[in-house]
């Protein structure tokens, strides 16, 4: 994957920093992928500054470049987030319950260097829709602990008013079903995460529960099939609110559920066929061939580093190509 950079003759620095690892690139000149970076994620305040310096460093030693020489690093963090001030809110993944000036403390800890702050499902959705063209309107859909999507619509990141933008996961889905942590009865990430996966059936190889799931249901475990279709439905509700409300081209399953890869895309589209069977508005919609698995590894880190280049210069926005 290659973008162009802010600037003749720099590089830019993109993290994904998530409450167990750090995953950075670093962009060269041409805006090709020079290097790669995984680390732990320290906690709390300090240790994801220092996690997130570290890796910065290591990216630049790995090219024998000086922190100088890097135009900008991006950071995309769970939480909320305002890329305008750099503050991050109620990252509890991290260990960050307050307001934290996290841009600040990392430009300072860089010596200088600007820091640009994303929300992690922003940048992956950026960092998907790279290679799309100046629309490729995208909704970038994760299946993690909870459940909710980052929004690129006409190349830009929708945030909505207060940030909640893409928050599908605490759509009511089963009114009178269990409390939600946000409140509510029944929310969709109680169904369509992997944290609701992992609820529906334990471990037992000491594998993913979603592996398990999906090869007890392939080999045809009644109780597994039962499981695998319902989360799927509630996958599908998810994609289906999303092409219904942004009508998006494209809706790109992530997150650790993503991992299982063709057969979890094969299972939601055969829920949204099930779906649109009475419905000829839906089936005209073909809602299964704009659905996708994330398969690059770097798609959060490298969104990351797109925002922090659109941030430093506006002009170079859609630039990037795969």
């Amino acid at each position: 994957m290659t973008a162009r950079p802010i600037a003749p003759g720099t590089w830019t620095v993109g993290l994904d920093i998530g409450g167990t690892k750090v995953h950075g690139v670093l962009l060269d000149e041409d805006g090709t992928l020079a290097s790669t970076v995984r680390l732990p994620t320290g906690t709390g305040v300090t240790g994801v500054v220092a996690s997130a310096a570290q890796a910065v460093e290591r990216l630049a030693a790995d090219r024998c470049l000086e922190l100088g020489e890097v135009a900008a690093v991006g950071v995309g963090v769970p939480g909320v987030v305002d890329p305008g001030s750099g503050v991050v809110a109620h990252a509890v993944n991290l260990g960050i319950a307050g307001e934290v000036r996290l841009a600040a403390l990392l430009t300072a800890r860089l010596g200088g260097v600007p820091v640009n702050v994303e929300n992690d499902l922003n940048a992956a959705a950026l960092g998907a829709s790279v290679g799309r063209g100046p629309r490729g309107d995208l909704a970038f859909l994760a299946l993690g602990t909870g459940l909710a999507a980052g929004l690129v619509l006409d190349g830009a990141v929708r945030r909505g008013i207060s940030g909640a933008a893409g928050e599908v996961g605490h759509l009511p889905y089963v009114p009178d079903g269990p409390r939600c942590a946000c409140g509510q009865h029944g929310c969709l990430e109680l169904y369509a995460s992997g944290s609701a996966l992992e609820a529906r059936w334990g471990s037992r190889t000491g594998r993913p529960a979603a592996v398990e799931v999906f090869e007890a249901a392939a080999a045809g475990d009644p109780e597994a099939v039962g499981v695998r279709d319902a989360f799927a439905d509630a996958v599908a509700t998810a994609v289906r609110v999303l092409a219904l409300t942004c009508d998006v081209e494209h809706v790109v399953l992530g997150g650790g559920v993503a991992g299982l890869g063709e057969p979890l895309r094969e299972a939601v589209v055969a829920a949204l066929e099930r779906h649109a069977a009475s419905s000829p508005f839906l089936r005209s919609l073909d809602l299964g061939s704009r659905l996708e698995v994330a398969h690059d590894e770097h798609v959060a880190a490298i969104g990351a580093a797109l925002a922090a280049a659109r941030a430093g210069a506006p002009e170079v926005v859609g630039s990037w190509r795969s």
